[in-house]
């Protein structure tokens, strides 16, 4: 559900519109649209019947999510109530039209397939500010490639390095999680199993179905269902949460080095303070890692409904739809904010000398070597 109050200072609205309850319906019935044609395409159900499913989906498109979340409590989930509607005006639209409704589906089917729908479009939202995050690094890094600032260990001045090698960190790392978030998304796949994963209702036809569906939603094929082996889910979790890691590492240098006593870099729009006008707080920053700091214990959760027993999960596959939006979004909110942070970022090379000429024990060739450095990483930046 969008959050009005939040969702701009956290970053959510990024995505926040592809993953409230208007998403969720639309893609349901998507997949609901989608599965029909198919279906007739491949033989299972009658071309003349899945014809009057297009209008179906159209005169249920409009449901109040609050009745239909009531409806779905006694099916414990909303797909059970959904193809009921669909049936229903299916059947008062063209007599027959019904038997095209969710042919040889089950419910997590059409749950599973809608909630990879919505997770690979606020994915790719994640990956274009992933990838706008990484070039603004690497912008930094070579306008700062040979710009002395302190290496700082323990929390104490090293040795010196340079501004550039520092972004550059930050590049390669937000490079890396973008590109394996990005691996991921793309091979979600279609569902599509039937009451007991058999395929055994559209037989001989499932798996042609199955591919069938997949090549029309833009998914990849499932290869066999994976109603309780939820690896998948689990490489998602985890692509997100490193994600959310790599943005937390920037926008925390970012609060550090923007510290008044430090002063080396700050945001081109910092925030101010309702008690304090003098302050310049790096907004951006703080809301970034804010986001990403809640990402861990979503991942965690998912991570821990892998465990499914036999064919249909009891409880562990229903703790992953509201969860999982979880990390989607507070990812998203890590991205996008931390992408107006670096964006923006202002350096300050003459804070970076001065700090670095108080630990007169730091002094050293190191920079020259860090600017090379610097250069090495840009130079292998995935495309």
């Amino acid at each position: 559900m969008a959050n009005a109050l939040f969702g701009p200072l956290s970053g959510t609205d990024r995505v926040d519109v592809l993953l409230d309850d208007g998403a969720w319906i639309a893609a349901l019935l998507e997949v609901e649209l989608a599965l029909s044609a198919v279906a007739a395409e491949q033989g299972a159900v009658s071309t003349d019947d899945a014809d009057g499913v297009e209008r179906a989906v159209a005169a249920v498109a409009g449901v109040d999510p609050a009745a239909l979340a009531a409806e779905s409590v006694e099916g414990g989930n909303p797909v059970i109530p959904l193809v009921k509607r669909l049936k229903a005006a299916a059947a008062r639209i063209q007599p027959g039209a019904e038997r095209a409704v969710h042919p040889g589906a089950t419910s997590q089917d059409v749950l599973d397939t809608a909630l990879v729908l919505l997770t690979r479009r606020a994915g790719h939202r994640i990956t274009e500010d992933l990838a706008a995050c990484a070039d603004a690094a690497a912008a930094l890094a070579r306008d700062h490639r040979g710009t002395p600032c302190a290496a700082r260990t323990l929390g104490q001045q090293a040795l010196p390095t340079t501004f550039g090698l520092v972004a550059a960190n930050w590049c390669a790392g937000l490079d890396r999680a973008r590109v394996r978030l990005a691996a991921v998304l793309d091979e979600l796949p279609v569902q599509y199993g039937g009451a007991a994963g058999t395929l055994a209702a559209t037989h001989p036809h499932g798996p042609a179905v199955a591919d069938a569906l997949a090549a029309r939603l833009g998914l990849a094929p499932q290869g066999v269902p994976w109603h309780t082996e939820r690896t998948r889910i689990g490489e998602l979790a985890g692509a997100l949460g490193v994600a959310a890691g790599a943005c937390a590492k920037p926008a925390g240098d970012v609060v550090l080095l923007s510290a008044t006593e430090l002063g080396e870099v700050s945001e081109a729009a910092p925030g101010d303070s309702s008690s304090m006008p003098h302050k310049r707080n790096p907004a951006a920053a703080v809301t970034a890692r804010g986001a990403a700091t809640r990402a861990p214990g979503l991942v965690a959760t998912l991570l821990a409904a892998q465990e499914q027993e036999f064919q249909r999960a009891a409880g562990a596959w229903h703790a992953e739809w509201e969860t999982l939006t979880g990390p989607l979004r507070v990812t998203a909110g890590a991205a996008s904010r931390l992408r107006t942070c670096l964006e923006g970022l202002q350096v300050h090379p003459d804070a970076m000398g001065r700090n670095l000429a108080l630990a007169a024990g730091a002094q050293g060739s190191g920079a020259g070597h860090a600017a090379e450095l610097a250069d090495r990483v840009l130079a292998g930046r995935p495309r």
